[in-house]
Formats: C-alpha cells, structure tokens, sequence
C-alpha cells in the first residue's frame, strides 16, 4: 500500500469519488455472477484478458478498439472449442494499480519509491513524481468512465458481430506461418454460412450483434475501492461500484488482511491469485472468509505458479476444494509465474512456456476429474515485441524494437489470437478423449 503524505488532500478526494455515480451497476454484477456460476459447472469458458496495467499517457479510444477487437476474437476461437459460451472479462477501466516486491526503486545511487501505476505515481524517475499523489484517483475515475463508455457502445453497437469478428480472425489465419489453424478458421466459417443460410443473422438473433463484456482488476487501492463502494438498493447489500469483478494478488491474499476483509464485504465476484506460495489451508480459510455460504460463482481462483512448477503445486490445491465441496471457477494465468530477464536486459515471458502451462492446467484437472474453466492473460491488441516466441517468432534481438509496457511484457494481438487457436485445440482433444471413455 502507498504511503500518502498529504492526507488532507487524500481525505478531500476520496469524499469527492464517494459523490460520483459508480462504474458499474449491481445488475452487471448479478448477470456476471450467473456466467461464471455456469463456468463452474462446465457449461460456460471465461477468457480474462487486457493491459498489466493501464496508463494515463497512452490511453486512446484506438488502443480501447484493438484490444477489445482482439478479445472478442479469441472468444469467438474460444466458444467454438470448447462448444459453451464465453465469459468476456477485460482487464481494463480499473488496472491502475500494480503491487510491487521492493518499495524501493534504486538508480545510480538515488533510492526513490517504486513506481506503482498510474493512479498512485508516475514512471519518470524523480522525488516529485515518484511521490504518491491522491489526485491521480480522480485521473483513473474518469479514464475508467470514458473507456466503459466506449466498451458498452462496441458490445451492443454492431461493433461484436460474429460475422464482422470472424472477418478479423480469418486475416490472421493467412499467413503462411497460420496454416495449422486454416482447418478451425474454416469449420467456424461454415458454420457461421450454415446459421445465415437458415436465416439466423444479425436482425433475428440478438446474439449474433452484440455480446455481454465485463471489467475486472486487481482491488489494491483500497482508498479507491472503499470511495466507490455503494450500496445496492435490491439486495441492500454493498457493491464495489469500481469494476464488476474484482480480484486479490499473490501479495495481498493474507486471510486476515485488509484485502480480503474488504473483498468478503461486497457481493462483486472476486478472484483469488493463487501462486507457489499458497498452501491448502490458507486457501480454505480464504475461501471460508470470502465465501461463507458457498455460492456459486462468487469466487473465481486464478492459477499462477509457472510451466514447472504447476503440475505438482496446483494439485493439493484442487484436491482440497474438491474434497471441500467449494464452488469455484478455475481458470490459468500462465503469465506470472513465467517472467524472465532476456539476453539483451529486457523484462519478457516465452510464448511457449505460456502454452506449457496452461496444458499443465488442463493436465492436472483432467487428472482430478474437476473442471478447466478459462484462461487470464496479459494482452493488448497493439503490434508490440514484449514477448518472444510465436507465429512472429519474436526473438530477444526483437524486444527493443516496440517494447511499450510500463510493468510486466504482454502478449501481442497475434501471439493472443495464436494462443485461443491452441488452447482450443486442446479443449476439442479433452473433449474427444473424454466421450471416447463414456462410449467405450
């Protein structure tokens, strides 16, 4: 958490973001609650994805566009693989905040605060700007706003038509380096030249136009969260008004800490960062505390642990919620555990060690007969050389070249898009595995 030397102006702003209208509406939340209580059960895929973290200096209604564009065309790669629907989950109107190993930041013998993202400090490396300023809350209120804004007016506006989406996906698929993918870019075209032929389409389906779309971020913050806190008037229960799910990190997961005492007051649904630090009965008592009357969806854990480490950490984990009864969403960031420092000094991940181990997820599940229900990734519909690896086939010479990122490397659109191609194949070869074994 920062430490905020002008607390009369932290008290002033956070009176003010307790007068603004919330973000989000209870009635959002309750409809995502329903989706991710059918992920659960198998019956629907949730595809979590967006920027580390958002920032004031690069945010534009194109950046919005293309990572939205880039989402919804992994959804629709998604659905058709896994044969249930999406849950779209942005990480996006709210990713302000990043946790942080050291506080502080050491640079040719200066020691300054670490940076912390853009609703806390800034980047440049000098005392005032490192310097944590509540006024940067009131920054991210109302760029939080505008990008949902824009994000409603793309999923009901015309701008998610499965036909026009699908249109994008097939671009990817002509390159000479896609062609194993040519076969499922194919049968998703003739289906979708079945459905027109029967006159499903745009003007008789409301499914085929437009889509329901989500945000989500990590509730680190919580002078923010606390401001935009609200009560909802059909429950009388409390809503975190700031995004409509929200989620606690690997640093910040303490069963008796302020943020999962925060998170278990509000009827949001909340992810849990599980990585190689969690044991099985902290990650009882967590899900005790957050979730006491066991409702479906409410909880949504988020696997974290790296290509090597996951098929023998994540296992007592799922053993333990099985045997518990718990009613979770489990769902694979292969991003975290993954980072690494390249040869040329930059910050990256490996797209294969990504796809490793998001099959060592649905190794593990389809090892405990429990339920692989979705994927978390870093991502944005930008053209950057952040990690290597993929159709691009990005080396480390490449990083330097459009390396964006003021956190942690994302995949690009190609390497996201090449990644939902993968990861539903491996859902249709689960899926075929296990009604081989009912038939026989």
């Amino acid at each position: 958490m920062p430490e905020y030397t002008d607390i009369q102006t932290l008290e002033t702003v956070e009176a003010q973001i307790a007068k603004f209208p919330p973000l989000v509406f209870a009635g959002e939340v309750r409809t995502l609650k329903q989706q991710l209580a059918a992920a659960s059960l198998g019956e629907a895929f949730v595809l979590q994805g967006g920027d580390c973290a958002e920032s004031f200096e690069s945010f534009s209604a194109d950046r919005i566009r293309d990572t939205f564009r880039v989402l919804l065309q992994m959804a629709m790669v998604l659905t058709y693989g896994a044969k249930v629907p999406v849950v779209k989950l942005g990480r996006l109107a709210g990713q302000f905040a990043k946790p942080r190993s050291e506080p502080i930041e050491k640079r040719e013998g200066l020691s300054l605060p670490s940076y912390r993202g853009d609703i806390i400090n800034d980047l440049r490396f000098t005392p005032a700007a490192r310097n944590p300023d509540p006024l940067r809350m009131l920054q991210a209120y109302t760029q939080s706003a505008a990008t949902l804004n824009l994000l409603r007016a793309f999923s009901t506006g015309g701008f998610a038509d499965m036909t026009r989406v699908h249109a994008w996906t097939l671009e990817f698929t002509d390159s000479d380096r896609a062609e194993r993918y040519r076969e499922l870019a194919t049968r998703i075209q003739d289906t979708i030249d079945f459905m027109l032929a029967v006159g499903i389409n745009a003007d008789t389906a409301h499914e085929i136009s437009k889509v329901d779309f989500f945000t989500s971020h990590e509730s680190l913050l919580l002078e923010y969260e606390e401001a935009l806190t609200r009560i909802d008037s059909t429950s009388n229960c409390w809503l975190a008004g700031s995004g409509h799910m929200l989620w606690i990190g690997d640093r910040t997961r303490q069963p008796d800490g302020a943020h999962i005492e925060f998170a278990r007051g509000v009827i949001n649904p909340i992810g849990v960062k599980c990585g190689p630090s969690l044991n099985a009965e902290d990650l009882k008592l967590i899900l005790h505390r957050l979730n006491p009357h066991n409702e479906a969806g409410r909880i949504t854990l988020i696997a974290r642990f790296g290509a090597d480490q996951i098929g023998h950490r994540l296992p007592p984990l799922v053993q333990m919620v099985k045997q518990e009864g718990f009613r979770v969403v489990w769902i694979c960031d292969p991003m975290h555990g993954n980072t690494i420092k390249s040869s040329t000094g930059f910050k990256t991940r490996s797209f294969e060690r990504v796809l490793k181990e998001v099959q060592g997820f649905f190794a593990v599940h389809a090892s405990e007969n429990t339920i692989p229900a979705g994927v978390h990734i870093e991502m944005t519909g930008d053209n950057v050389t952040e990690c290597i690896g993929g159709i691009q086939a990005v080396t480390d010479e490449d990083l330097h070249s459009r390396y964006h990122t003021a956190c942690d490397p994302r995949l690009n659109a190609s390497q996201s898009l090449e990644l939902a191609f993968l990861v539903a194949e491996e859902i249709s070869s689960r899926r075929g595995e296990k009604i081989k074994r009912v038939v026989s």
